[in-house]
């Protein structure tokens, strides 16, 4: 298969160095907005060209406590293994992330942590890993349908990734990007989205952040910048989004010769969304689709 045969959203490429070869992940249900959910697959291929599978990644089993709108499937190496960060609900529960575990790339993925890491009580979506020397984060989205202005948070995990330690700390609001639009809705007076958070240690050592929201011509992704190098920030918006129109939720990945690129999902409407990968180059501005 090639990239235009697979659909999938919110696309995530891991590269497995031990095998020499890619794993694309996502939102891989049919309609992942309702009904029962059948789980996450995972495609792999030699070349970002030509893809195999699709294979389960995980299947819930009948006790899991979400059947329903799984979504954003993200796999980090750590240790010695590899965990899956994924954003579940269920009825009468608040939406979250949960983390899953797997001595394989490909999987199968079981649970690892004790449901969501999240906050219980928040909507929450689309949880990312980031480790700052040697110190494990997990950044996520406060949903807007909690808050109206949607919120990027992160709270310190555990070193084995199956807790949280302390408080969440407010990031940033999405309205603070300049490029960032509200979308009608009748449960606030203004509503700004934050969605798909992702981390990008440049080479030069600034961290960067692609997250995704609503511009002038729908679904786009933009750039942050943390002043102080660390996850804490301050967080500096870019002024235009990185990709305007109809895509997003997006993360960047290095292939076999280190060289950059930026997947996203485009168009952004069901069940035409496919992922897309475009060359990469960091510059003294931050990032430049090549």
């Amino acid at each position: 298969m090639r990239l235009d045969d697979i659909q999938i959203r919110d696309p995530f490429v891991l590269f497995d160095a031990d095998t020499a070869r890619y794993h694309l992940f996502g939102s891989t249900d049919a309609n992942i907005w309702s009904g029962p959910a059948t789980g996450f697959d995972t495609y792999w291929s030699d070349d970002l060209v030509h893809w195999h599978g699709p294979t389960p990644a995980f299947r819930p089993t009948p006790a899991f406590w979400s059947h329903t709108q799984y979504w954003a499937p993200e796999v980090h190496r750590h240790g010695d293994a590899f965990y899956m960060f994924a954003t579940f609900t269920a009825e009468g529960l608040r939406r979250g992330t949960q983390v899953l575990r797997s001595a394989r790339p490909e999987g199968p993925y079981e649970p690892w942590s004790d449901g969501p890491l999240t906050p219980r009580d928040w909507e929450c979506l689309d949880g990312t890993l980031h480790v700052e020397d040697g110190t494990p984060y997990l950044v996520f989205c406060h949903e807007w349908k909690d808050v109206g202005d949607g919120e990027v948070h992160a709270v310190r995990l555990t070193g084995d990734l199956r807790a949280t330690v302390g408080d969440p700390i407010l990031l940033f609001r999405a309205s603070e990007a300049p490029w960032a639009r509200s979308i009608p809705r009748p449960e606030f007076p203004q509503v700004y989205v934050t969605d798909g958070p992702s981390m990008h240690r440049t080479a030069d050592g600034r961290l960067l952040m692609l997250w995704s929201s609503f511009g002038d011509t729908g679904y786009a992704m933009g750039v942050a910048t943390s002043a102080s190098g660390r996850i804490s920030g301050p967080w500096v918006q870019a002024e235009e989004p990185i990709w305007p129109a109809d895509g997003g939720h997006g993360m960047i990945f290095a292939d076999a010769v280190g060289r950059l690129y930026l997947t996203l999902h485009t168009p952004n409407a069901t069940p035409d969304e496919r992922a897309r990968f475009f060359p990469l180059e960091e510059t003294a501005d931050g990032l430049r689709l090549a």
